[in-house]
């Protein structure tokens, strides 16, 4: 079965694990614990009983690749720390953006047009989520409509310098919900910038954990994550430039040593890893181009061209790029 979800904070390249349970952005634990247990009730083979093989295959799929990684993320602590900061990043990032957000549902365009932003997001959510889970056919699209929910909240209360997002409350042994114990100060970016270096720090050491192993996929995924959170990183560009060096993907190489040069031209990595592009002291460079007279080879030795010119094409095609959404507001 396919889970793919192109609305909100899906389009965003962000799973949406507050839209899979059905909880807000800002829930706290036990409102997240509530939610969980009640759809993993719902998806149970026991609950699925009654229904056709395919029904029960469905939810049973829907469960383990779903909602039960959904809540491992949010019930545990250092993940849930480390996924509000890419969330809260996401709302600005959306917010910078607005002009190019389609919204298609009724409750996301609702919630952009009040002002009222808190009880009519409330109750889109309630609305969506009664009826979340009843109807497997239509999970997917109606989660697809709480994460466009979650996304103009993070939208609007960005706008209005009033999101504050991170560790969840906890209960407390009488019941009731604490607050955390302190409350970043909308206007104030310097915590939200101390933890987006932290971010990035962590994706960097993953990385060279996964380079030690020569597990390169898993490198470039890294750092294209920890660029996707810090843009500006100048040491996030030369690595990955490094590494699509190392994977003899010239181009892609060349075009992250060249930003990461715009953002430092003293990064000593980038500088060492274009002059190994231009191939310093050999025939031909790395970036695809050969020395003519290298191809025809040496006509005094009589050796042949050396083949370390050429390059796979497919190596070296570029990311394809394109826009996030469509014009926020009222089209349809």
């Amino acid at each position: 079965m396919s889970f793919k979800i192109d609305q909100g904070l899906f389009n965003l390249d962000f799973t949406d694990y507050h839209a899979i349970l059905g909880v807000a952005v800002d829930a706290d634990m036990k409102d997240i614990r509530k939610s969980y247990l009640k759809v993993a009730r719902r998806l149970h083979p026991d609950s699925c009983a009654s229904e056709s093989e395919s029904v029960r295959q469905q939810a049973a799929e829907i469960l383990s690749k779903l909602v039960n990684p959904a809540y491992e993320k949010l019930s545990q602590e250092r993940n849930y720390a480390e996924y509000c900061i890419l969330l809260k990043l996401k709302g600005q990032q959306a917010l910078k953006q607005q002009e190019t957000v389609l919204l298609v549902s009724d409750p996301a365009r609702k919630l952009a047009a009040t002002n009222d932003i808190d009880n009519v997001y409330r109750n889109g959510l309630r609305d969506l989520t009664e009826k979340q889970y009843e109807d497997l056919s239509n999970s997917l699209e109606i989660t697809g409509q709480i994460s466009e929910l979650n996304l103009v909240y993070l939208m609007r209360k960005e706008g209005r310098g009033e999101l504050t997002l991170g560790q969840p409350k906890k209960a407390t042994p009488g019941g009731s919900t604490a607050a955390p114990a302190s409350t970043p100060t909308p206007a104030s970016t310097e915590p939200i910038a101390q933890s987006t270096d932290s971010l990035v720090e962590a994706y960097l050491r993953r990385a060279q954990e996964f380079e030690k192993k020569q597990d390169y996929p898993r490198v470039i995924l890294e750092l294209r994550d920890a660029i996707r959170i810090d843009p500006t990183n100048s040491n996030c560009h030369s690595r990955l430039g490094e590494i699509y060096l190392k994977t003899n993907q010239a181009k892609m190489a060349k075009i992250h040593f060249a930003k990461a040069l715009e953002l430092n031209p003293e990064d000593k990595a980038a500088q060492e890893g274009n002059r190994k592009l231009l191939g310093e002291g050999k025939p031909g460079a790395a970036n695809g181009k050969v020395d003519p007279k290298a191809a025809k080879g040496d006509p005094k030795s009589g050796k042949p061209a050396p083949k370390s010119g050429k390059v796979d094409p497919k190596a070296n095609k570029p990311e394809s790029k394109g826009g996030l959404f469509g014009l926020f507001g009222n089209k349809k």
